[in-house]
């Protein structure tokens, strides 16, 4: 008894040390950066330097200026987009993986994520090859003669952004609708048979119910990845192709306006914190009301 008395106090201890350490690291990893970057969004800038004075100019600028407020409202349309056919090609792909029987399911899994473990780079210059002028999507647009000679319309525009960010974040909505996919009870699916119906009611009434927590999921995640690129629509956009993230890597980088780049910073994080609301809020309601 002895020994197990003072045991007790090491142990809460121990408890109260890592309960500390899981809320200090979110809060200073996250929280104090966001606020310092909300503080700094009440600055200004004159002339390369920065003014330590309260104002709500940078807001002002960014609701008032014909340019920031319509490539911010349109990159939110491109990023949504990009969920949206990252969901319809990945659906697919997560229902097949799960038909598959031992450890095909999972091999075939892994040969899917293999491309998050190359360089974002690489995959970009990868991308942009295969929509350049001489890559091999036109070569094969005008072999079949869709195309009679290569077009622009696949890169150095809105529609490269499009087709580059959505191939590099379907990995990332395969994984969520997958493991939704893979939780769900078997038994349900035999019952729904054995009851006598089809495939497709099994599957409008049961599976895609019970799988939309895990498109919601993806969805989000696929938006929260793309509104925060910068560098897919830098390498791919061109002059045509120019979004929200450009901007905010503008104001840090050459126009060096800290300031407005925190408040851009800010409307960006608006959101993004928005967008994981809606898509945790849709698939709790979604799988907790099936």
């Amino acid at each position: 008894m002895s020994e197990a008395g003072s045991m007790q106090p090491a142990e809460r201890r121990l408890s109260l040390l890592v309960t500390v350490l899981a809320f200090a690291l979110p809060v200073l990893f996250v929280l104090v950066p966001l606020a310092i970057f909300l503080g700094y969004s009440f600055f200004s800038v004159d002339q390369g330097t920065i003014v330590y004075g309260l104002s709500l100019g940078n807001y002002v600028r960014f609701f008032t200026d014909p340019i920031f407020l319509p490539v911010f409202w349109n990159t939110i349309v491109l990023c949504v987009s990009v969920a949206i056919i990252c969901i319809l090609l990945a659906y697919p792909a997560a229902y097949f993986l799960t038909t598959l029987k031992g450890r095909w399911r999972y091999a075939l899994l892994m040969l899917l994520l293999v491309p998050l473990l190359m360089s974002y780079v690489i995959k970009i210059y990868a991308i942009r090859s295969i929509l350049g002028l001489n890559g091999f999507l036109n070569k094969a647009l005008v072999a079949v003669g869709i195309l009679q000679q290569p077009s622009t319309l696949f890169v150095f525009n809105m529609n490269a952004i499009l087709l580059t960010l959505t191939l590099l974040l379907i990995p990332f909505a395969i994984l969520p609708i997958f493991l939704s996919l893979e939780r769900i009870p078997q038994v349900l699916l035999r019952a729904s048979d054995d009851l006598g119906a089809s495939g497709l009611q099994t599957f409008l009434r049961i599976t895609l119910p019970l799988s939309l927590p895990g498109v919601a999921s993806a969805a989000s995640f696929v938006f929260v990845l793309a509104i925060g690129d910068f560098l897919t629509p830098q390498m791919v956009g061109g002059i045509s192709g120019f979004t929200f993230g450009r901007i905010l890597y503008s104001q840090f980088g050459t126009a060096y306006n800290w300031p407005f780049g925190a408040a851009l910073s800010v409307a960006l994080a608006v959101v993004v914190i928005a967008a994981i609301l809606v898509g945790e809020r849709f698939g709790r309601n979604r799988g907790t009301s099936i």
